[in-house]
């Protein structure tokens, strides 16, 4: 009698627990959310199809074939049967090739990167319909949002107008993390020098939990944030509170905010450098450095030659307590194709090149040799 009734007690506990839960993945806000979770109810539904006759039929012939059930049949001669193999075989294949179509088309229907067309599924998108764009940069550990059409940046708050399209733009300061609010859209990676896409749209009022999903040091459980989806007029105002009771975030401000910090404050920028997120990305904040973009134009077009030497060492990917620790030239040199050296050598066209002074670019750097290509 006690023990049922501790068995009573103990079930009732765990359906109790179970009805506070939150299931916001099952449960979204924002219809991209919805037809993933609505993939995720699909597939299960699909394979329980076969797993649920499976454990009934192990159950059954468990009992059916018991020791003390001396009316059960027995032939051990028994070895093959053509109908049972059909329906083993045909069971199966039939719910993969339902799972293989399913899981191709919302890869494709459900790709981060491919535009949206719709609201949500009564309410279809213009085809040249213009997104909201946010771009998002991952810090050790905080999240900082830029609203380029706004002109505004925040830390660990976004917050977007609802049924209105938003297209994130998503990097990283240093190391990888996952940009993750599970009542929108599912989580995409932000790396260091890469730009990461994710088109979604949130189509009720509400205030969503978001945070990192990819473990990432020391502050990693406290990298989250809160998004606020708010009506056009709600999200105008907010838009307006940041500008005006924000400051400025300049290059100089972004690397001190850049120091890895833990349980980041929200802050409010109503002042942004422009061209922040662009810089972040080619890893290039820092002016001394050289800008990603800027490495792959020159070797686009054939390569740096000796005179794109000093092009490579500015490109150093180092923490932030490391920059402006290496010596670099007083101004860049940018390389236009490459050529042969000169029939009489280097000497005669040596002080021509910018970066050189006398055949040596100062007493940090060795001579340049006779016997070296140069670019003009």
């Amino acid at each position: 009698m006690l023990s049922k009734l501790a068995r009573g007690v103990a079930i009732a506990s765990v359906v109790t627990l179970l009805a506070g839960c939150n299931l916001v993945v099952m449960d979204p806000s924002g219809d991209i959310a919805s037809q993933q979770a609505d993939l995720i109810v699909v597939s299960t539904i699909l394979m329980l199809l076969i797993i649920v006759p499976v454990m009934a039929l192990v159950v059954f012939f468990a009992w059916k074939y018991r020791q003390s059930n001396k009316d059960a049949e027995y032939d051990p001669e028994w070895h093959h049967s053509t109908k049972l193999e059909i329906v083993i075989w045909s069971a199966p294949l039939a719910i993969i090739i339902a799972l293989g179509a399913i899981t191709w088309v919302s890869t494709h229907t459900l790709d981060p990167y491919r535009p949206l067309d719709r609201i949500d599924a009564e309410r279809p998108l213009a085809k040249d319909h213009e997104p909201m764009v946010v771009e998002v940069v991952s810090l050790d550990w905080k999240w900082l949002f830029f609203y380029p059409e706004q002109g505004i940046a925040t830390v660990n708050e976004l917050a977007v107008p609802i049924d209105t399209p938003i297209r994130f733009k998503i990097t990283s300061s240093g190391v990888m993390n996952t940009f993750y609010v599970p009542a929108m859209a599912g989580m995409i990676y932000s790396m260091a020098g890469m730009e990461t896409q994710l088109n979604a749209v949130m189509n009720e009022e509400g205030v969503y939990d978001g945070f990192s999903a990819n473990y990432s040091g020391e502050g990693f459980s406290h990298m989250r944030f809160k998004l606020h989806t708010l009506s056009d007029e709600g999200f105008a105002d907010w838009a307006a509170k940041v500008k005006s009771e924000g400051s400025d975030l300049s290059r100089s401000a972004y690397m001190e905010l850049e120091k890895p910090s833990i349980d980041e404050p929200v802050r409010y920028y109503g002042d942004v450098d422009s061209d922040l997120y662009a810089a972040i990305l080619n890893m290039c904040v820092d002016q001394s450095k050289m800008c990603m973009n800027e490495m792959m134009a020159i070797d686009e077009n054939g390569g740096g030659g000796l005179a794109g030497i000093y092009n490579v060492m500015s490109l150093t990917y180092d923490t932030p307590r490391e920059r402006g620790s290496q010596f670099l030239p007083s101004s860049k040199s940018y390389v236009a194709t490459l050529c042969t050296a000169p029939t009489g050598g280097l000497s005669q066209q040596i002080s021509s090149i910018p970066l050189f002074e006398n055949g040596m670019a100062d007493d940090r750097f060795s001579p340049v040799p006779e016997s070296a290509s140069i670019g003009f």
